[in-house]
């Protein structure tokens, strides 16, 4: 198993020659420097938080495997490449046992020349998990408001994130006190760093003691996807 100690010089300078030659040709031409500079650090990287993860929660997963593993894949869809077949940046996500995609509950960290992002929760959730959120927070209303505001959570992290609806969803009154948080279509925390963490080794020990300090958040969204923590 390879050491994580940081991505490597190049990362940067290659994702900035990614979005300047954003095509297949120059992609497979700079094929093995991808490998040398993201899929195998990134294999890496993964398997160092697998290492780990059990100190967050035993029922989330850490896949080192270049296709349908925790690494996104840095193909974009060809539905929205827009003749820009390549993403600009990477991403890792480490999902829930249960999770078949990315829209269950986890964790999440993102890559790319300005910054690098923690974060947790869940996005864009389908109706069903998404109705399940809203009905639970409706019938837990203290104990989402001691998620929501936990001060761990928020020191690290600040508010809770994610797109609302104009209106209150359907079978929910416009002044229920918890309407601005029933109108979430996403709950998900987000923390911002400088680009260097990425090439330092710190990056795991940054991205477990954020995922430690999502713990109320997480929590709750398993509890009310009926998923174990």
């Amino acid at each position: 198993m390879q050491v994580f100690d940081g991505f490597p010089k190049d990362l940067y300078p290659f994702l900035r020659a990614l979005e300047k030659n954003n095509n297949r040709e120059w992609f497979n031409a700079n094929k093995q420097r991808y490998r040398d500079t993201i899929l195998e650090p990134g294999m890496a990287f993964i398997e160092a938080i697998g290492e780990r993860l059990g100190e967050v929660s035993p029922h989330f997963r850490a896949i080192a495997k270049s296709n349908g593993g925790s690494m996104f894949r840095i193909y974009r869809d060809a539905r929205y490449a827009r003749g820009r077949p390549y993403k600009e940046n990477i991403g890792f996500h480490f999902r829930h046992e249960l999770g078949r995609d990315a829209h269950a509950p986890g964790y999440y960290v993102h890559i790319e020349p300005k910054l690098t992002l923690i974060g947790c929760g869940i996005w864009m959730p389908p109706s069903p998990a998404l109705a399940k959120i809203r009905a639970f927070i409706d019938d837990n209303p203290n104990a989402w408001k001691k998620a929501r505001d936990d001060r761990t959570l928020c020191k690290r992290f600040g508010e809770i994130e994610g797109d609302r609806l104009k209106r209150p969803p359907r079978g929910y009154a416009a002044d229920h006190p918890l309407v601005e948080d029933l109108k979430r279509k996403s709950f998900f925390v987000m923390q911002e760093h400088g680009p260097a963490l990425a090439g330092n080794a710190e990056l795991v020990d940054e991205s477990i003691a954020a995922f430690r300090d999502a713990d109320p958040l997480m929590r709750y969204l398993c509890m009310a996807l009926g998923a174990e923590f």
